[in-house]
C-alpha cells in the first residue's frame, strides 16, 4: 500500500499521509469508534478529491469525507482513505448579501461564514454547538441543527445546491432536477408510498435518509434528500445556502421547572411565543459547571430549566413578549437575562454540554451513542419519564440538554463500554425499540453513524430500508463511499475504542486522583474538537499550537488519540509517532481549563517523557533547560562573568548548539545582585518563624498581621529581583511581615516540563519540607511567577500524593492578586492615566484564573486591553532548536499584534517571566509585573540589575 500511497501523492497538489501517528489521528471522531484509516488525504481542490476517489475504486478502499471531525456518531471515519476538507478546502467562494445566500467550499467552519455575514447583518440559520469548529461540509453531511433550528431550521433547509462527486466519480450538481441523477424519478415514482408514511413524520426525524424531499409537494429537492446522507452518496465540492437576517433585538429568559419531563411538559406554551431558540438543561449539569469552573450566573429555583431566546423589533418589544412568556408559562420560577455577558456565559454551558457531561455526577466516564434521540415535541415530557425508568432499569445515569423545542434531547451515559459491552449493546436495543414507541427518531440531528445505523431496523420497515439501499445505489453503487453506515451498516458494538481496554500501570509519575490511571485520562478526550476552535475572542486561549499551524496533528485531540493507541499498547511510548504528536506541545495547559472534557495534555506530555526516558539518556535541552535552576543558582554567585559569556557571540553560539537551544534566542541577562543576596544582606527574616510571631519596631514588641511567606523563583531570583523588592514592599505597606525560605526551594517546573518527574518529585519533598511549619501554623504563600504558582497548587499533590502535607502546603498558595483582594481594606492605587496591555500567563489562566487580577485592574481605572492566548514562549518551549517558528506564530495571534496597536505609552503587563522575555525578544518591548504596576515609580525596594 505504501507504494500505491506513494503514487497518490505524485498525482496531487494536496498532502498524502499514512504514518503511523496520522493514522491514529484519523482513528476516531467525537464517537465511541477506532477505525484506522490506510492513509489521510489532504485535497487542495476539486481534481485532487477525483483523483483520490479514483485512487480508492482501483485499490478497493472506501473512502470517508471528514470536516472538523466532530461527528458523534462515528460518521467520519472509515478504514480506507480519510479525506480531510478543513485543511484546504475551507474557501468562502462568493456571499450574495442582497439575495442571502453564500456559495462555501465543505472545509468552510461555520463560524467563518457567521463572522463574513454578520457585517452584513446576516447568519446561518442552524447552529450547532460545535459551530466555532464544525464545517459546513459536515453540517450538510448529517444535516445539522443547532438551538435556533425551531425558527430558522435545519440544513437542509437552507440548501440551494450543490456540487458533487458521486461514487463513480461522476460530477453533478443537485438542485430540484430529479433528472440530475440517472434512475431517481423511476426510484421516488416506485417508493412513494415509503416516502408518504415513514420518512419525514416529524421535524426532528433525522435518521435514515430524508427521501420525503424528493415527493413533489416538498419541492422535488435531491440537495435536500442529500443533505443528513452522511458521505454515503456523494464527496462535496461547493454549496449554495441561504442566510437568514441577525435579529434586531433578543432577549433571554430562563424559566425553572421541577425538573425536565415537567419543563418538556410546557413546551406548547413556550412556542406559541415564538421563540427563536428553546434549550433544555438538566440541573445536574449546572451542578458539574459550578464543581469545576467556578460560579455560574443566578439562575431561577427549579431542577431543570430552560433557556428560550425572545426575538423584537426593538429590546422594549423582546422584552415585553419575554415578560407575557414568563406570565403564561407554568415554570415555577423564571428570570429575564437582561446583562449580555450572563447571558452569554448560560449559553456557554449549553455549547460545552458534550464534554461537560462527559462525566456523571459520580465521576464517571460517560459515553455518546445513544445522546441524539427525538420525539415529536408534544410527547417529549412522556418519554423522557419512560427514558430515565429505563437508565435505572440498565443501571446507567447521565446528564440531559437539548432542543426541547424541536423534541431532541442530548444525553451521555455511563455505559460499561470498556468491560462489558454487551450491557451496551442491551441498552441501545431497548431505547431503539423505546423511542420508536413514542413514535420518534434514533437520531434527531448528528445523523446514525456507526452508532445507530444497525438499529434502524428497530424504526423502518424492510421496505424502507430496501429504499434507502437503493437510493444509495443510484449515487455509489461500489459502497465506496462511507461504507458501513447506513445501508449495510457495521455493527454497533463492533470497533468500540475503550472496549476491553485495560488500566495503565502506573510507572512512578503523576497520580491521577480523578481517573485513576494515565488511560483512562487520555480517554477524557472525546473529539469534541474544541482545541480546533479560536475561542480568543472569548478569552479562551486552546490551542495555541493549533492555531499556528492549522494542521490537527498539533490539536490536544490529535495528541490525545495517539496517546490512545499508546496505552492500548498499539504504539511504543518510545516511537516516533509519539514524540512527532507532542514536539509542539508548549505544556500551557490551556486545555486543562478551556477543553469541556477536562483534558490536560501539559500533565500527559509530562508524564509521557518521564516513560520515554526512564533508565535512559535525554536530548540534551532537557539537561540545560529541564535543570536551569540548578546553573541558575551557581551562576547568580558570578552574574557579571555569567553576562559576559552569554553576551559573546560565538560562546552562546557554541553553548546554544550544545544545548539544544535554537540560534535565534538570546539568552536573558541576570541581575547584578540577586533578590537572594540582597535579602540575606539586608538581614531580612528568613522561615523557619512562625507566622502571627511579633517583631520588634523601635526597640518594643509589637504584633503585627500574621506573615506571609514570599515565594522567590528562581527566574524572579535570577532576571528580575526588582519584582519580588515591589512585592515585598506592597505587602508590607499592609502591615504583613513578609519571609522567605530560609533555603533554596523549588517548585519543579522544569523538571516537571522536560518529563523529569523524579527530580521534580525531590525537589518538590524539599518545598514542602520547608514549608510545612509555616502552613500548618495558618501561614499564606504568595507567589509572583504563575507558572511557580500553578505548579505548586496543582502539580505537587499530584506528584506526592502520599505525603500528607502535599495538599495543605498547595492549597496555601496564593496569587498576588488573590492576596490582595483578601485585604479587606486594601485599596488599589489610582491609574485611570495609564492604558494597559495584560498578557495573563497560560497557568494561571488554567489553574487559578485571572479573575482576581482582572477585578483589581478595573478598580485601578486603567484602560486595560487583556490579550487571549498563549506569548509563544512557553518555559522551555519557545526555546528548544525545531521550536522558533512556532513560537513566533503563536506570538502573532496575541502578543505581537496587541503590542503593534497599542498607544505608545501603553504599559505592558506580563507577569510570566517567559510572557516577558518573548515580548522583549521578539518585540523589543519591556514589560512590568503587577506587583511593580500597583508600586509605581515611586517604589523605594527595587533594585538595578
Amino acid at each position: 500500500m505504501e507504494s500505491a500511497m506513494r503514487e497518490l501523492r505524485g498525482r496531487i497538489d494536496g498532502e498524502v499521509d499514512r504514518s503511523e501517528r496520522r493514522r491514529a489521528e484519523y482513528s476516531s471522531d467525537a464517537s465511541n469508534y477506532r477505525v484506522l484509516p490506510e492513509g489521510v488525504v489532504f485535497p487542495r481542490g476539486d481534481a485532487d478529491v477525483r483523483a483520490a476517489l479514483e485512487f480508492a475504486r482501483t485499490e478497493g478502499l472506501g473512502v470517508t469525507a471528514r470536516g472538523g471531525g466532530t461527528s458523534v456518531a462515528g460518521n467520519a471515519i472509515g478504514a480506507g482513505i480519510v479525506l480531510d476538507f478543513s485543511r484546504h478546502m475551507n474557501d468562502l467562494l462568493e456571499l450574495n448579501a442582497e439575495e442571502r445566500w453564500a456559495r462555501v467550499r465543505p472545509g468552510l467552519v461555520l463560524g467563518e461564514l457567521q463572522r463574513a455575514a454578520a457585517p452584513h447583518g446576516l447568519r446561518f440559520g442552524p447552529d450547532p454547538s460545535t459551530q466555532n469548529r464544525c464545517t459546513l461540509g459536515g453540517m450538510i453531511g448529517n444535516n445539522a441543527c443547532g438551538p435556533h433550528a425551531v425558527a430558522w431550521g435545519r440544513t437542509s433547509d437552507t440548501v440551494r445546491e450543490l456540487r458533487i462527486l458521486d461514487g463513480t466519480g461522476t460530477e453533478r450538481r443537485l438542485g430540484t432536477d430529479l433528472s440530475a441523477v440517472p434512475g431517481l424519478s423511476e426510484f421516488t415514482l416506485v417508493n412513494l408510498a415509503v416516502l408518504r408514511t415513514e420518512v419525514g413524520r416529524f421535524e426532528r426525524q433525522a435518521s435514515g435518509y430524508a427521501l420525503e424531499h424528493l415527493l413533489p409537494e416538498h419541492g422535488s429537492s435531491i440537495a435536500k434528500a442529500f443533505v443528513g446522507t452522511e458521505g454515503t452518496c456523494g464527496l462535496l465540492l461547493d454549496a449554495i445556502v441561504e442566510l437568514v437576517p441577525i435579529p434586531a433585538a433578543t432577549v433571554l429568559v430562563v424559566l425553572g421547572y421541577p425538573d425536565m419531563p415537567t419543563a418538556a411538559d410546557d413546551v406548547a406554551a413556550v412556542m406559541a411565543v415564538r421563540p427563536v431558540a428553546v434549550e433544555g438543561m438538566d440541573a445536574r449539569l449546572v451542578d458539574v459547571v459550578r464543581r469545576y469552573r467556578g460560579g455560574v450566573p443566578p439562575l431561577p429555583r427549579g431542577g431543570g430549566w430552560l433557556f428560550v431566546e425572545i426575538e423584537g423589533e426593538t429590546p422594549e418589544q423582546a422584552r415585553e413578549t419575554a415578560e407575557l412568556l414568563c406570565r403564561s408559562t407554568h415554570a415555577v420560577d423564571s428570570r429575564l437575562v437582561l446583562d449580555a455577558r450572563e447571558a452569554k456565559a448560560l449559553w456557554a454551558i449549553r455549547a460545552d454540554g458534550a464534554g461537560l457531561s462527559g462525566r456523571t455526577p459520580e465521576g464517571n466516564p460517560a459515553w455518546p451513542g445513544w445522546e441524539d434521540a427525538a420525539v415529536p415535541p408534544e410527547r417529549l415530557g412522556d418519554y423522557l419519564r419512560e427514558f430515565e425508568k429505563l437508565m435505572t432499569e440498565h443501571r446507567v445515569d447521565g446528564l440531559l440538554y437539548g432542543h426541547i423545542g424541536d423534541g431532541c434531547i442530548h444525553v451521555r451515559l455511563d455505559l460499561p463500554i470498556a468491560d462489558a459491552p454487551q450491557r451496551f449493546r442491551d441498552f441501545l436495543e431497548d431505547a431503539a425499540r423505546q423511542v420508536v414507541s413514542f413514535g420518534g427518531s434514533l437520531s434527531g440531528e448528528h445523523g446514525d453513524g456507526r452508532a445507530r445505523s444497525e438499529l434502524l431496523r428497530h424504526m423502518y420497515s424492510p421496505a424502507a430500508l430496501t429504499a434507502f439501499a437503493d437510493f444509495k445505489a443510484l449515487f455509489d453503487p461500489d459502497d465506496v463511499l462511507n461504507p458501513g453506515v447506513l445501508v449495510r451498516p457495521r455493527n454497533i458494538d463492533a470497533d468500540l475504542r475503550v472496549a476491553g481496554l485495560l488500566p495503565t500501570p502506573a510507572a512512578g509519575g503523576f497520580a491521577f486522583p480523578a481517573d485513576g490511571d494515565l488511560g483512562t485520562a487520555v480517554h477524557r478526550c472525546v473529539g469534541v474538537g474544541k482545541c480546533r476552535a479560536d475561542t480568543r475572542a472569548s478569552g479562551g486561549f486552546m490551542c495555541p499550537s493549533y492555531l499556528a499551524t492549522g494542521d490537527e496533528k498539533d490539536s490536544t485531540r490529535a495528541r490525545a488519540r495517539v496517546l490512545q493507541e499508546v496505552v492500548r499498547g498499539a504504539l511504543d511510548w518510545r516511537s516516533d509517532a509519539v514524540a512527532e504528536s507532542l514536539d509542539l506541545c508548549l505544556s500551557c495547559k490551556a486545555c486543562h481549563s478551556d477543553c469541556p472534557a477536562g483534558v490536560d495534555m501539559a500533565t500527559y506530555k509530562s508524564e509521557t517523557l518521564h516513560r520515554r526516558y526512564q533508565g535512559r539518556l535525554r536530548p540534551l535541552d532537557h539537561y540545560a533547560l529541564g535543570r536551569l535552576p540548578q546553573w541558575l543558582s551557581a551562576a547568580t554567585r558570578l552574574p557579571r562573568l555569567a553576562n559576559a559569556l552569554s553576551g559573546n557571540a560565538i560562546l552562546r553560539r557554541i553553548g546554544s548548539r550544545a544545548a539544544g537551544i535554537d540560534s535565534r534566542r538570546t539568552v536573558p541577562e541576570l541581575a547584578r545582585t540577586s533578590f537572594r543576596r540582597g535579602w540575606n544582606a539586608r538581614r531580612k527574616p528568613s522561615l523557619p518563624i512562625a507566622p502571627d510571631q511579633a517583631v520588634a519596631l523601635g526597640g518594643s514588641a509589637v504584633p503585627v498581621a500574621p506573615a506571609v511567606l514570599l515565594w522567590v523563583d528562581t527566574f524572579t531570583d535570577a532576571f528580575d529581583p526588582e519584582i519580588a523588592w515591589a512585592a515585598v514592599e506592597l505587602i508590607e505597606s499592609l502591615g504583613h511581615r513578609v519571609v522567605v525560605a530560609d533555603r533554596r526551594v523549588c517548585c519543579g517546573l522544569t523538571w516537571i516540563s522536560t518529563g523529569q518527574l523524579d527530580g521534580a518529585r525531590k525537589r518538590l519533598r524539599a518545598t514542602v519540607n520547608a514549608l510545612d511549619e509555616h502552613v500548618r501554623a495558618g501561614g499564606v504563600v504568595v507567589g509572583l511567577e504563575p507558572s511557580c504558582s500553578a505548579a505548586l497548587r496543582e502539580d505537587l499533590p499530584r506528584l506526592l500524593p502520599d505525603d500528607p502535607r502535599a495538599a495543605p502546603v498547595a492549597a496555601a498558595v496564593r496569587t498576588l492578586a488573590e492576596f490582595l483582594e483578601a485585604q479587606p481594606d486594601w485599596t488599589p492605587p489610582d491609574r485611570s492615566d495609564r492604558t494597559v496591555v495584560v498578557q495573563p500567563h497560560c497557568h494561571e489562566h488554567a489553574v487559578s484564573g485571572f479573575t482576581a487580577d482582572r477585578r483589581i485592574l478595573e478598580r485601578t481605572g486603567a484602560t486595560v486591553r487583556e490579550i487571549a492566548g498563549c506569548c509563544g514562549l512557553a518555559g522551555n518551549f519557545g526555546m528548544q532548536r525545531g521550536h522558533y517558528d512556532v513560537s513566533v506564530a503563536v506570538a502573532e495571534n496575541g502578543l505581537l499584534p496587541a503590542l503593534r496597536d497599542a498607544p505608545a505609552d501603553a504599559v505592558l503587563l506580563a507577569d510570566g517571566f517567559s510572557c516577558r522575555t518573548q515580548a522583549a525578544q521578539l518585540a523589543g518591548r519591556s514589560a512590568r509585573h503587577l506587583a511593580q504596576f500597583l508600586i509605581g515609580d515611586s517604589g523605594t525596594g527595587r533594585m538595578s540589575r
